[in-house]
């Protein structure tokens, strides 16, 4: 009775593949291994542009705010660079970093001072100035009129574009196959060349479920992070 069922569930999982099914639980049984692989390369590429595009737009602001003649400087620049196609993105950035992760992980960050910036400056410069007027005249320096008024205030509208800048990362991620490192992506594309229809379909599935999941992480963090809102509500 073992072999038979062994031979009926080895039967079941070629007709699954050789029938090319959208769904076909057995091709992610199957294939776990690089489909895990493809995942944490691209969990990894994306934590990293995000954490890195947001320090480097936090520092951009901020010079941004204090020297105002920039202001414009730093909007167009991050404006121009947002238009600048993946392909040619990459092409320029391979001289200097190669065929690497890294390639993939500057072009995002690139891609994601656009919203980072805009957002970012949105909300510290949203703040009404009757309150910094207020925090001054208790005796607060710059720094801690920036981190225990300004930066609480701003945190829904900064929180806001970093949740657009992930999702829309995570997307961009899969781009990375043009320098051979696009996580997810890379399944999506040999699936399309080799017309591999579960590949495609689980592939696409995780970018769009760790989308979501990232967004999710993010509205808990704006709710651990601004508290007095929830309180207000």
């Amino acid at each position: 009775m073992g072999l038979s069922q062994a031979v009926h569930s080895a039967t079941l999982t070629e007709n699954c593949m050789v029938r090319n099914d959208w769904i076909c639980g057995e091709y992610v049984q199957t294939r776990s291994g690089e489909i895990v692989d493809a995942l944490q390369q691209h969990v990894m590429i994306t934590v990293t542009a995000v954490a890195v595009g947001f320090v480097l737009s936090f520092a951009l602001a901020l010079v941004a705010r204090h020297w105002t003649r920039l202001a414009v400087v730093v909007l167009s620049s991050s404006t121009v660079l947002y238009t600048v196609p993946s392909l040619a993105m990459f092409a320029l950035l391979f001289p200097i970093t190669g065929l690497s992760s890294t390639t993939v992980i500057v072009g995002l960050v690139l891609y994601s001072l656009v919203i980072l910036v805009r957002g970012m400056l949105t909300g510290l410069n949203g703040i009404p100035a009757d309150v910094r007027e207020a925090a001054v005249g208790m005796g607060y320096g710059p720094f801690r009129l920036l981190t225990k008024v300004e930066i609480p205030l701003a945190m829904p509208t900064i929180i806001a574009a970093l949740r657009v800048a992930t999702v829309s990362t995570v997307a961009m991620t899969t781009l990375g196959i043009i320098v051979g490192h696009g996580g997810l992506g890379s399944l999506i594309k040999r699936g399309l060349d080799t017309d591999f229809k579960p590949e495609v379909l689980t592939a696409s599935v995780l970018v769009v479920v760790l989308a979501l999941v990232a967004d999710l992480l993010l509205v808990g963090v704006q709710r651990l992070a601004t508290p007095w809102r929830q309180a207000v509500s």
